[in-house]
């Protein structure tokens, strides 16, 4: 568990490390505890998109954690992280190597304990996690141990005996040989350094020099590509010296290799050993993103000088990781590779963009030119503190610099999805709600309107805003927590919770308005407000249902929803609104008096 007395991210005697300052930010913004430098760990290493989600997600709540403070799973990008936190006050010459050791424990309830010993907090999103790895839906497995303190090999020997654990624990799932995995520490050094990554999208500035036998030069007007081959010995130096900063432009990295025919990056160093003359013709080569490079001119039987300044690659990650990790220096191999300079920031994202294989998991690229999600962002610059995507996406340090005003594309589309009848989906699936057509068509119809969106966006909000001050009172305060707020924190915990209450509110509106509802398309408050006004609109409501969530528990299939236990407890529990309705009426009635049917689905 996170250590209580610390609490702040600054230490007494100053922290010159400018992620800092952007954790402060995050943690006032979303209103969270030291715990979330894990998310904030999460979020600049993988570009996530919606921060208050992830934390009310992956953030375990506190008290019995079985020492684990963070699990997140994401079959899409393919990761599963377990992390333990520790922030320090003041400043030490190492964190407490202890606390890297408790993730053998964390790891021994995730993976290994029957699941109905587990706390109700873990329980769900312990399921979750193991469901994806018997399905074979997690490729790298992550244990990180973050604080914001340097380094130390006391830590480093206990994460190497935390990587056996892990190791030995996955065992039990059939897939498990084709996980990767990194029990990493994330301190006061690695934050810093992926922070800078996040920022900038070329992390390596220095000027470096090599020679090439010969290169092709194509020219446009907004950028410029040098086409040419480098040896093998020199990627080798490169990647020795700069590791996985080399990738700050490419969200996969180096996933590592195995003795194993099926994984790529074996077969990349054997070719390279064993086949060095063929590695051109069987290799893609590599992509290079570059602040400028210059070439010398052809002289006759010598090779030509390349000077290049800064470094990004933003493909070609496992090529020259398995390279660069060679025992031996390859020195008679030569490696395909495209030098990419431009001179305009929204070029530059989209080179990463498009030359980024883990981007093309990112589903909502594909609607951003849509005629509805079009619209939906002219409608968003009448909505007062609000700034909606519509799946569109820029470079490596959107996730650090986007306003907190932002309404996240994969969370518009969840909390819709939610509202309008398919919580499971919205928890589990949340990319088909934009790669399946159908499921697209569903949510954004001619009838969605920015104010809709506010609408339905606000709701997931508030349930979230609740549940991290919860976990945040079970933390800090826990003995001011009342049995009451305890077991709505313990219901929010589980899998899929806050989605369902999404839905069932939806089945209820008629019961708080009072009236009836043709397309609930057409709903939205009466006055033009904010995401954050809506959610505090919607906070009576709210706390209404979550004292009535015990009524929900068949809505959860081992801590997590399915089709099958929403469909049979949605039906009951809206039976339960209707028969008290005139106890709550006069809190619906207010709730009402905000809330419009528009005409036809009017702006």
């Amino acid at each position: 568990m996170l250590d209580r007395a610390q609490t702040g991210g600054n230490m007494d005697d100053g922290n010159s490390s400018t992620w800092v300052a952007a954790f402060d930010a995050m943690k006032s913004n979303y209103q969270l505890t030291n715990d979330s430098i894990g998310v904030f760990a999460l979020n600049l290493q993988f570009g996530l998109d919606d921060i208050q989600t992830i934390a009310g997600e992956a953030i375990t709540g506190g008290g019995d954690d079985k020492k684990c403070d963070v699990l997140y799973v994401d079959k899409e990008r393919q990761i599963a992280v377990i992390a333990q936190c520790y922030i320090a006050e003041k400043r030490k010459a190492s964190a407490p190597a202890n606390k890297a050791s408790d993730l053998n424990t964390a790891l021994t309830w995730a993976l290994s304990t029957d699941l109905d010993r587990l706390p109700d907090g873990l329980k769900g999103r312990a399921d979750e996690l193991r469901a994806a790895l018997n399905d074979g839906e997690i490729k790298q497995f992550y244990i990180w141990y973050v604080h914001n303190l340097p380094d130390s090999e006391n830590v480093q020997e206990e994460l190497r005996s935390v990587e056996v654990t892990a190791r030995n624990a996955l065992k039990r799932f059939e897939r498990s040989a084709d996980i990767n995995i990194f029990a990493e520490e994330i301190g006061d050094a690695q934050l810093e350094r992926i922070f800078t990554q996040a920022e900038r999208t070329v992390a390596v500035t220095e000027e470096f020099e090599t020679f090439v036998s010969d290169a092709i030069e194509i020219e446009e007007g907004e950028w410029s590509s040098l086409v040419t081959t480098v040896s093998g010995t020199w990627l080798h130096e490169l990647y020795r010296e700069h590791q996985t900063s080399l990738f700050s432009a490419n969200l996969r990295g180096y996933l590592g290799s195995r003795q194993s025919d099926s994984n790529i990056n074996n077969g990349i160093k054997a070719t390279a050993s064993e086949e060095p003359s063929n590695f051109y013709v069987f290799n893609n080569g590599i992509t290079a993103l570059v602040l400028d490079y210059k070439i010398a001119p052809r002289r006759r039987g010598r090779d030509r000088k390349l000077t290049i300044t800064g470094l990004s690659i933003v493909n070609g990650a496992q090529t020259t990781g398995s390279i660069g990790s060679l025992r031996e220096v390859p020195f008679n191999l030569r490696v395909p590779i495209r030098f990419v300079k431009a001179n305009r920031d929204a070029l530059v994202a989209s080179i990463v963009r498009f030359n980024n294989s883990q981007n093309k998991l990112q589903a909502a690229d594909f609607r951003s030119t849509d005629q509805i999600q079009e619209r939906l962002r002219s409608q968003f610059m009448l909505v007062p503190e609000a700034e909606y995507e519509g799946g569109r996406r820029g470079g490596a340090s959107d996730a650090i610099k986007r306003s907190k005003f932002t309404l996240p594309s994969y969370t518009v589309g969840q909390s819709l999805a939610a509202f309008h009848g398919d919580p499971v989906t919205a928890y589990d699936k949340k990319s088909e709600l934009w790669t399946n057509e159908k499921n697209y068509r569903q949510i954004f119809t001619d009838r969605t309107t920015a104010r809709h969106v506010v609408f339905c966006y606000s709701l997931l909000s508030s349930l979230n805003e609740r549940k991290l001050e919860l976990a945040s009172k079970r933390r800090v305060t826990p003995g001011e927590m009342r049995s009451s707020e305890s077991e709505h924190l313990d219901f929010l915990n589980k899998k899929g919770a806050s989605y369902l209450l999404v839905h069932v509110i939806s089945q209820c509106m008629e019961v708080f308005l009072d009236r009836p509802i043709v397309n609930k398309f057409d709903l939205r408050f009466i006055e033009n407000v904010s995401p954050s006004s809506a959610a505090e609109n919607w906070a009576p409501i709210v706390e209404v249902m979550l004292a009535l969530s015990g009524q929900l528990s068949d809505g959860f299939s081992r801590g997590r929803i399915s089709n099958e236990s929403v469909a049979n407890a949605v039906p009951k529990f809206v039976g339960v609104i209707r028969s008290l309705q005139s106890i709550h009426r006069p809190t619906f009635d207010s709730f009402a008096a905000g809330v419009e049917i528009s005409s036809n689905g009017s702006h």
